[in-house]
């Protein structure tokens, strides 16, 4: 008799349908698991500013750098904008450890995808492919909210993906919950047309009004740009002095007008 029959083991995919096929995660048996999310599972508190927008000279990643746990900040330098390949960038947005995990796999699967095919798979499909993973392990508490942002055969391309499973693809993404001080940024000064400079000045702009005005997000500015040749790390600017420096240049550089008594 074999052992697995007298110790009543089962292979893991007949544990539980959650399981992709990229990874080999067990759930035990017997438990919800949003059940006992609810009841036994910490509560979370999330908190960042992500953004991202494709232009006619590529896609721009920005982000801050200050990772809260609750009230506290737990790091204010960290790394929110995560190189997959040499064309694409992702930015992370929730619990950072769901985040730093389900990059590691994406990473790891185009890289095999690669290998088979010769070539690295699109934007669109790395999208859809982290967007599948990630729905197999819905209702498991994963808290994972990105922006792919990369180039391809087709030019430019930008993607929101949720730990749901859902997909978006668009123009102008922000996420975090400094997200609605950097929206009310970009919907004012964004244009597909932009130059590079505008676009630079945009993403630092919207970035330090977000970290201005909500506590949970902070440090520095992260900037990246996305071109056909690669992506390129811009710079990394303290929050607070940009924000100021930004103020004292009327934040787009122009000048104001005196008014009459």
């Amino acid at each position: 008799m074999a052992l697995e029959n007298v110790c009543n083991w089962q292979a893991p995919e007949a544990l539980s349908p959650h399981l992709p096929g990229a990874g080999d995660w067990t759930i035990p048996r017997g438990y919800d698991p949003p059940v006992f999310l609810q009841t036994q599972g910490p509560e979370l508190a999330h908190g960042t500013t992500t953004l991202a927008f494709r232009f006619r000279h590529g896609v721009i990643a920005a982000a801050d750098t200050r990772s809260s746990c609750g009230s506290y900040v737990a790091c204010p330098a960290s790394q929110k904008v995560i190189p997959v390949h040499r064309h694409l960038l992702g930015t992370t947005s929730g619990t950072s450890a769901d985040c730093v995990t389900w990059y590691r796999i994406l990473k790891r699967e185009l890289r095999l995808r690669a290998l088979r095919e010769g070539q690295l798979p699109t934007v669109a499909g790395a999208a859809k492919l982290l967007s599948t993973m990630l729905y197999r392990y819905r209702g498991l508490g994963l808290c994972v909210a990105t922006a792919l942002c990369g180039w391809d055969r087709a030019g430019p391309a930008l993607f929101y993906v949720y730990s749901d499973g859902t997909l978006l693809a668009g123009d102008v993404f922000s996420v975090g919950s400094g997200s609605p001080y950097a929206y009310g940024v970009l919907d004012r000064g964004y244009h597909y047309d932009m130059t590079v400079e505008e676009a630079y000045t945009l993403a630092r702009q919207a970035v330090a009004h977000a970290t201005h005005r909500d506590a949970y997000s902070g440090g520095s500015v992260d900037l990246y740009h996305v071109k056909e040749s690669g992506w390129e790390r811009v710079s990394r600017e303290d929050a607070c002095m940009l924000y100021i420096r930004l103020q004292e240049t009327g934040e787009q550089g122009e000048e104001t007008t005196p008014t009459s008594p």
